[in-house]
């Protein structure tokens, strides 16, 4: 076979490789000014022959249109905006509400990933409570933070108190305030200090939680201290969110929310908290509960009331279709 032979052959293996298309060898001369303006010319004359969806109304074109327009391009300049603050937030993924919750999904699961500082003595718990105030004060001061997670565990009873078996005593208490930290508390052993009854009976402090006015009475009722402050996640996720009204639980808010799974493995839930010493996994389950909710409570708080977004829309459609 001679070597044009060859030429030809390669040539036509090239083609089928490329689903016969040939691919012209460029050239290295940059374009001209008249290549450029051929080039457009050639792309609008074969764009314009594509076919153009309209509506069959005449008025397309008209006030209606004009205000569609003119909200899409607001609301992609909102977003923007929003875009631009977030990244400057030094936790913007974690603090990102979840837009498209799937209930046959499998989330990731929801874990605490800082630092957990156990506590089990009285001077353990006051040094640990002390620490709590003067970090949520400096946060206060630099970024405006006024909420705490919060949450208690005690050991369950399997028997009616009827029987004459009383439940346990809260046995722990978990205290979150961010992503880097969360103090666990084993206070079946400590009891409640000074510097921590100061902390539950501070009203500039807001303690947060699912079920949170439950947790406050056992706590008065086993160790005689008010907690003062306090807002349950699940009614502000009433007055937050139209879709599913509910009693929330920490778990399915989770999952509503920000699109991740609560673990709530009986193992754990329903273990011995009063033992003498807690086991790593119950002081990570202890810590991102309290972290979840203030977590969650971040979330809930950059959205905007249901009922005036709702009231909002509204008004604004009227105000589109009265131009």
């Amino acid at each position: 076979m001679d070597r044009s032979q060859s030429e030809q052959d390669g040539h036509q293996k090239q083609k089928q490789d490329h689903h016969f298309m040939e691919i012209p060898e460029l050239d290295d001369d940059p374009f001209t000014e008249e290549d450029l303006q051929a080039i457009e010319a050639a792309f609008e004359a074969a764009t314009s022959s594509l076919p153009k969806k309209r509506s069959s109304s005449p008025e397309d074109d008209g006030p209606d249109h004009k205000t569609q327009q003119r909200r899409q391009s607001q609301s992609a300049r909102r977003r923007l905006r929003n875009s631009v603050l977030a990244l400057q937030h030094p936790n913007a993924f974690l603090l990102s509400p979840c837009r498209q919750a799937n209930a046959r999904m499998k989330y990731p699961v929801m874990m605490f990933g800082g630092e957990i500082k156990y506590s089990r003595t009285a001077v353990e718990v006051e040094k640990a409570a002390l620490e709590i105030l003067k970090n949520f004060q400096a946060k206060k001061k630099a970024v405006g933070q006024n909420a705490i997670g919060f949450d208690i565990e005690w050991k369950p009873t399997f028997k009616r108190e009827t029987a004459g078996v009383p439940p346990g005593k809260a046995a722990v208490m978990q205290i979150c305030g961010g992503t880097s930290c969360c103090y666990v508390m084993h206070i079946v052993h400590s009891g409640i200090p000074r510097s921590l009854q100061l902390l539950l009976e501070d009203s500039s402090i807001l303690k947060v939680g699912v079920g949170i006015a439950n947790d406050c009475l056992k706590v008065f009722k086993d160790y005689n201290v008010s907690t003062k402050a306090v807002e349950d996640l699940s009614y502000l996720a009433k007055r937050k969110v139209v879709e599913g009204l509910q009693n929330w639980g920490l778990a399915s808010l989770t999952e509503k929310l920000i699109c991740k799974e609560l673990l709530k493995p009986n193992k754990i839930r329903l273990g011995n908290w009063e033992a003498k010493f807690l086991s790593k996994d119950q002081l990570q389950y202890a810590a991102t509960d309290a972290f979840a909710s203030w977590y969650l409570y971040e979330v809930l708080l950059g959205l905007p009331d249901a009922e005036k977004d709702t009231a909002r829309n509204q008004s604004e459609e009227l105000r589109a279709v009265s131009l």
